[in-house]
C-alpha cells in the first residue's frame, strides 16, 4: 500500500469547440496553464514527471514542451503516450504505474488536444493531407468512429430515440451544473475562457429533425455525437506513503484491452469488467461512472451490457453533470477530463472515504481503457 498511487489534485481548462474559443492557441498553451495549476496545488513537491496524452500534436514529445512552458524547470522530463481518444485516461494509468513501481513520488499526467491548430499531414509523394491516420492495417476492419458508432447501434439494439434523449440529458445535466458551480473548482480560466463552451438547452422535437450524419436511415446525428474539440486536462499523483493527509483518488486498478476494430465503441465494456473482476468488485458498490461520450449510441450500449441505465435508475450515477457531448470530446485530454470529474464529484464533493469511481474511454481501432479508483480521506 506504501507506493498505492493517489490522486490528489485534477484540473481542466474550459472545452472549446474546435475553430471556435481556442482556434489559435496551440497544445501546449492548453496545457501549460493546467500543468501549472496542478503543480501549484501540490506545491512544496518535486515534480518527477509529466505523461500526456495526445492524438494530432505538432510532436517534439508536446508533454516536455507544456512542462517546460509550465515553468516546471529543465529537471523535469515528460513523455508524450497516444492511445488515441483514451491518451488522456492511459496517460494517468502509465503515471501510476510509475508511483507503484517506487520509481517517482510525484507526477503531473493526463492530456491536451488543439485539433485547432493540429498540423495537416502528407505522405510524401501525395498532393493532399490525409484525414487521418489508420487505426487499423490493410485488410482488417478500419471504420470511421461515426460510422463505427452507427454499427454499434445496430449491433446493440439502441434506437434513434434513445440517442437523442440521452443527448439532451448531458446538455441539461451540463447546464445545470455549471449553473450549480460544479465545475468551478476544477476550471482553469485559458484564453479568457471560464466556462465551456458547447453546452446548450436542446429539445427532443429539434434533434428528432436532424438526419442521419454518416449513414444514409441511420440513427447517429450530429445532435447525438460530440463535438471536435480543444482542451487540457492534468491530475497529480504521489504514491500512499508521502500522501502525507491529503485527500484524494487511490488508483486501484486500471486496464487496457483490445477489442474488434469494426466496433471500437465497445472497447469500454472489457475494459471495465477486467478492472472489476481484477478487483473483486461488482458494478452494485460502483458510485460514480464516468465514460467519455463521443457518441450517444456508444455510451448505451456500453451501459446497456454493464446493466446501468443512464436515463433511469443510475441517472445520478453515470455522468450526472453532463459529458462529451455536452462539453465537447479533445481527443487526447479527454480521458483526463473524465477523471477530474471523478475528483470532483468525490474528493471536492466529500464522499465518504472507500467509495469507488470508474473512469473508462473507447478508442479508435477498437480499444478500451478503464480505471477504478477510491476516495482516501485527509
Amino acid at each position: 500500500m506504501r507506493d498505492t498511487p493517489v490522486v490528489v489534485a485534477a484540473r481542466r481548462t474550459p472545452i472549446g469547440t474546435a475553430g471556435h474559443a481556442y482556434k489559435e492557441l496551440t497544445v501546449d498553451r492548453l496545457a501549460a496553464p493546467v500543468i501549472a495549476a496542478v503543480a501549484a496545488d501540490v506545491a512544496g513537491r518535486r515534480v518527477d514527471d509529466v505523461v500526456l496524452g495526445n492524438c494530432m500534436g505538432p510532436g517534439g514529445n508536446v508533454a516536455r514542451v507544456s512542462a517546460l512552458a509550465a515553468g516546471l524547470g529543465h529537471e523535469v522530463p515528460g513523455v508524450t503516450v497516444d492511445r488515441q481518444c483514451g491518451s488522456g485516461l492511459a496517460a494517468i494509468l502509465v503515471a501510476g504505474q510509475a508511483i507503484r513501481a517506487g520509481e517517482m513520488d510525484l507526477v503531473i499526467a493526463g492530456g491536451a488536444e488543439s485539433a485547432s491548430t493540429a498540423p495537416l499531414r502528407t505522405f510524401r509523394g501525395q498532393d493532399r493531407p490525409y484525414e487521418r491516420a489508420p487505426f487499423a492495417p490493410d485488410g482488417h476492419p478500419d471504420p470511421d468512429m461515426g460510422p463505427a458508432a452507427e454499427a454499434l447501434a445496430a449491433a446493440c439494439g439502441v434506437g434513434r430515440e434513445r440517442q437523442d434523449a440521452y443527448a439532451c440529458r448531458s446538455h441539461a445535466r451540463a447546464l445545470s451544473a455549471r449553473e450549480a458551480g460544479h465545475f468551478a473548482q476544477e476550471i482553469v480560466p485559458v484564453g479568457g475562457r471560464h466556462d465551456d463552451q458547447r453546452p446548450r438547452p436542446l429539445r427532443a422535437a429539434s434533434l428528432a429533425r436532424l438526419p442521419a450524419a454518416f449513414v444514409a436511415e441511420g440513427t447517429v446525428t450530429a445532435g447525438n455525437s460530440s463535438p471536435v474539440s480543444d482542451g487540457a486536462a492534468a491530475v497529480a499523483l504521489v504514491p500512499e506513503r508521502s500522501r502525507a493527509g491529503l485527500p484524494g483518488m487511490r488508483l486501484v486498478a486500471g486496464a487496457v484491452v483490445g477489442c474488434d476494430p469494426e466496433l471500437p465503441g465497445w472497447g469500454p465494456v472489457p475494459a471495465m469488467r477486467r478492472v472489476l473482476a481484477r478487483t473483486g468488485v461488482g458494478m452494485e458498490r460502483v458510485a460514480a461512472v464516468e465514460i467519455v461520450e463521443a457518441f450517444a449510441a456508444q455510451v448505451l450500449a456500453v451501459t446497456d451490457a454493464l446493466g446501468l441505465d443512464p436515463l433511469g435508475a443510475d441517472a445520478e450515477r453515470v455522468c450526472p453533470h453532463g459529458g462529451a457531448l455536452a462539453l465537447g470530446h479533445p481527443w487526447g485530454a479527454s480521458g483526463a477530463v473524465v477523471v477530474t470529474r471523478l475528483f470532483s464529484r468525490l474528493v471536492r464533493a466529500g464522499a465518504l472515504p472507500g467509495t469507488l469511481g470508474l473512469a473508462a474511454a473507447a478508442v479508435g481501432g477498437g480499444l478500451g481503457v478503464a480505471a477504478l479508483f477510491e476516495v482516501v480521506g485527509a
